[in-house]
């Protein structure tokens, strides 16, 4: 059974576990100079899938070519109940490009507003505050619902929020998983305490969580017998959800059945004693990646 937060102060509540729609590039370079989407239908009904299992969070960006492939698969389902983001790319971060990229993203998605518009990468070049003035424009005129940021470190993250005087920064899209922990020092601190949203992106790290090897698969396999047969994949995802109210994670929809594998991570919860486990069990892994 599909388990929901609101997303950070947004009052929106959507899917514990989301869906990532980047997928890699030489997807990216056929689509782009080819028109030619790989696996297109498979993605497509990964998507849908989702959204009939009660996934209603969705990520995807410009850059990714995938925007269409969303809209494609929302086609027939209720709009106002799902959660879609993207995310503008950081040559587009002046304040003409940003309104011109949000346009042809609405234009892809086939939406009439984007509920989550984040900045992809920070861009030195583009002073933030020229690129927030155009974001709250976006949210003035209706166009977007809340804003966010990508690959932030927590200075430029606080940086952006200085730089939007109208509306706040609601969430943070950032790699996270059992292997990549570096958030946890200061940037998911500082997001629970101010109640920041948190989308984790590589959240089974390419894969390695899945298929995981040495201490950590003894654990992880022990662990899933103990709450029923739950996979590594799964004991991962529950693991991220289970440590912080504001992680939501975004695996990659690729493949109806690994949604529905991934749907599986919630509706149960491992105790502490479990998470510990797990934790100590990867610790070496998280200081080496």
């Amino acid at each position: 059974m599909m388990e929901y937060r609101e997303f950070g102060k947004t009052g929106f509540k959507v899917s514990i576990i989301g869906m990532g729609t980047y997928y890699d590039p030489s997807f990216i370079i056929l689509a782009r100079l080819f028109n030619l989407y790989r696996n297109r239908d498979l993605k497509v009904s990964a998507l849908r899938k989702g959204i009939e299992l009660g996934i209603n969070l969705i990520d995807t960006a410009e850059i990714y070519e995938t925007e269409s492939l969303v809209a494609e698969a929302i086609e027939g389902f209720r709009r106002d109940g799902l959660f879609i983001a993207t995310k503008v790319w950081p040559t587009h971060l002046h304040y003409d490009d940003v309104l011109k990229a949000a346009e042809r993203s609405l234009k892809r998605l086939r939406c009439s507003y984007i509920d989550l518009y984040q900045i992809h990468f920070p861009n030195p070049r583009v002073p933030l505050e020229e690129t927030m003035r155009a974001m709250n424009r976006l949210v003035d005129e209706g166009k977007v619902r809340y804003i966010g940021v990508s690959n932030f470190s927590l200075e430029q993250l606080k940086k952006a929020q200085g730089a939007s005087p109208r509306h706040e920064i609601v969430s943070i899209q950032i790699e996270y998983s059992l292997l990549k922990r570096r958030v946890e020092r200061s940037l998911l601190p500082y997001c629970e305490k101010n109640k920041i949203a948190m989308l984790a992106y590589r959240p089974l790290a390419h894969g390695r969580l899945a298929k995981a090897s040495g201490k950590l698969k003894t654990v992880i396999e022990e662990i899933g017998l103990k709450y029923g047969g739950k996979t590594p994949a799964q004991i991962a995802l529950n693991w991220l959800v289970n440590r912080s109210r504001i992680v939501f994670p975004i695996p990659r929809a690729s493949r109806p059945e690994r949604i529905v594998e991934n749907s599986g991570a919630t509706g149960w919860r491992l105790d502490e004693e479990d998470m510990e486990k797990i934790f100590e069990s990867c610790e070496f892994d998280s200081k080496t990646t």
